[in-house]
Parts: C-alpha cells; structure tokens; sequence
C-alpha cells in the first residue's frame, strides 16, 4: 500500500507543480473563508486540495488544513495542499506540499514533502532513510546531513524579533523562507531548523516525519531541529532565557 500511495502522492504534485508551471491563474488568487487550519484560503490553495482528494481519498480519511476532514477510513491522511502561498503569489520560490500517512494506531506510515516551485520531493516510509529526488527526474538518493552548511532557518521570525536578534549575538546565522513543512524537508542541508508560534499538525505531521534521524527538540511553542545536538541545546537556552526577560 505505501509504495501505491507514494506513486500517487507524486502524480498528485506533478499535476499540481506542471499546472503552477504554467502560471499562477487570476482565479487562483482569490481569497475565500478561514481554513480549518486557521488561515485564509486561496484558489490555489484549494486547487491542490482537489487534486490531493482526486489522487488520495481512495486510502482513507484526509485531514486537509483548508477544508477540515474529508471522507472516512482507517488511515488518516494529513495534508498541507499548498504551504507558503503568499510565496508562490510572489513568484518566490520556496513552497510546497505536506502529506502524512498515518495507521490507525496513530504510527507514521510515510511521509513526503514537495517543493513545488522548483519539483524538490523528500519522502520517508517509517524506519527508512530519508530519499529525495526532483519530480522531473525522479531518481531517488539517499538524503544526509550537509556537514558544511553555514545558514539555519527560522520560521515565524517576524513574530520572534527577540529571538532573531539573539540568535545572530549568538552567531548563528539563519534566514527565515516562509514555508514550515518545506523548511523541515529541507532541515539535513542546513545548520538547524527552528520554529516558533502554535504547533499545528498540518504544519509539522509530514515535516517532521522527514527529521527522524536528526536532533529534534518540541516545546510548548517551539520545535528545534538540528543534525548536533549542542546546537539545539544552545538554542533553546537562548529561548528560555528570552521568556525570562519578558
């Protein structure tokens, strides 16, 4: 069953990737209700909630961050159709799909983000190594950490000033991409991964299942992802300290 739903959850973002290819549609970019995740929906948004539902619904219940859930069965498929839309409406290109396929003993079956700006596909089945390919060429390898990377992310920092601040005191410079899930998929390659604000499933269900391998620290509103662990230590130090100033 997993390899029959990774097949699919790759057709599904070619369809979606080839279609953005194409150009971003007037209609897409019209806005509509608050999401289940909390969030305004786009046309886009929703365009490749339907392409996900069209491809994935045969496998069971579909948790998706714009429409809340959809259909019934024993597995549960989390879903980001589109993070980081603000991104592909500025023609930059840094977003993505999140998908998680979970048992119904709650375990991770698989779990596969895609870059969809640029066909990037990271895909894990629980207990494996991490693969990546490109959704053009889809020849996978085996993912590792960079050992050289210079640069963290840091997500959410517009709503972290203080602990952006403190992290370049510390030297531990970052940039700050705007598509969480992606930025997980993308958490081997760099110094560390850090995020903080409400930890919302559709954000981190695939993402993280992608960092098995790595560090990987969860507070209450903070997730710290690193290849060394002192790095994490260091950081939340930094975080704590912050909340006792404020």
């Amino acid at each position: 069953m997993k390899k029959a739903f990774l097949r699919d959850t790759l057709q599904a973002n070619k369809e979606i990737y080839f279609a953005i290819k194409q150009g971003i549609k007037e209609e897409w970019q019209k806005e509509y209700d608050i999401g289940a995740g909390g969030d305004v929906s786009t046309g886009l948004d929703l365009y490749a909630e339907s392409i996900f539902i069209k491809y994935l619904s045969k496998y069971g219940k579909i948790e998706s961050e714009e429409s809340g859930v959809i259909g019934e069965g024993d597995y549960t498929i989390i879903i980001d159709p589109l993070d980081g839309s603000s991104n592909a409406f500025s023609n930059f290109p840094y977003y993505g799909s999140s998908v998680a396929l979970i048992d119904k003993d709650e375990q991770l079956v698989v779990a596969i983000v895609c870059n969809l700006a640029n066909g990037d596909i990271f895909y894990r089945f629980a207990d494996k190594n991490l693969k990546f390919g490109n959704l053009e060429n889809p020849v996978f390898f085996r993912e590792k950490p960079n050992n050289k990377s210079k640069v963290g992310i840091f997500e959410r920092q517009y709503s972290f000033i203080d602990m952006g601040v403190a992290l370049v005191n510390a030297n531990l410079k970052y940039r700050a991409p705007g598509a969480t899930a992606l930025s997980l998929a993308y958490a081997h390659r760099v110094d560390f991964m850090l995020y903080m604000g409400d930890i919302r499933i559709y954000d981190f269900a695939a993402g993280i299942g992608l960092c098995e391998d790595l560090e990987v620290r969860i507070g209450k509103n903070y997730v710290i992802v690193s290849k060394d662990k002192e790095t994490v230590d260091k950081i939340e130090r930094l975080i704590t300290n912050i909340k006792k100033v404020a």
